[in-house]
């Protein structure tokens, strides 16, 4: 990932905080947000930007290239920003949608990756373990898209319902709730497959 080399700050006129006023066009309307005006509000909340990825991810790595990948993505749309007011907010949305992501990612390689089995007594159990798997993919399939959801999240991501919430961007309550229907689907749907 690329490094953003630090813009020397001084005064200059029409300023807020230190983050540039942006330029208008000859109708006084705004062309955007400056380059110098997104680059000053990146490095002034770089660690709450950071810190909103850590909620989402868990490991710093991926959380310093969401950041950094949310920049680079909101600098080339950056004439789609009329309102340089709201270049922080674009930013946090942006890393919010980065970090879902890689979430989105993570499952489907934790779907995708065959575990080892433990040392099988016989290939008869292996298979049973397997038609297991196959009813409860097939049974998970079946869900409302927020219970798979929560539940993928929960217990294959091993998530607190907290950092579900957050992630999913509802309620603790409601991840609550739909983590229970959706278990209770789970058990109605695998017991009619046994």
């Amino acid at each position: 990932m690329p490094v953003i080399a630090p813009v020397p700050t001084g005064s200059r006129a029409g300023a807020v905080d230190g983050i540039p006023s942006p330029r208008t066009s000859a109708e006084g309307v705004s062309a955007g947000t400056t380059v110098d005006h997104l680059t000053e509000t990146y490095r002034a909340h770089y660690r709450s930007l950071l810190g909103l990825a850590a909620l989402l991810l868990d490991d710093t790595a991926s959380c310093e290239d969401v950041v950094q990948e949310a920049f680079i993505r909101v600098h080339s749309a950056r004439k789609r920003v009329r309102e340089p007011e709201k270049t922080l907010a674009y930013l946090r949305q942006t890393v919010v949608n980065l970090s879902r992501s890689a979430l989105r990612r993570r499952i489907l390689g934790l779907k995708l990756l065959s575990k080892p089995m433990p040392d099988m007594a016989s290939a008869e159990e292996g298979a049973y373990d397997q038609l297991e798997r196959e009813d409860l993919i097939k049974a998970m399939r079946g869900l409302q898209r927020r219970q798979r959801e929560v539940l993928a999240l929960r217990y294959f991501s091993d998530m607190t319902e907290a950092q579900v919430a957050e992630a999913l961007g509802i309620s603790l309550g409601s991840v609550k709730a739909y983590g229970s229907r959706g278990i209770a689907a789970l058990r109605v749907a695998m017991g009619a497959t046994t």
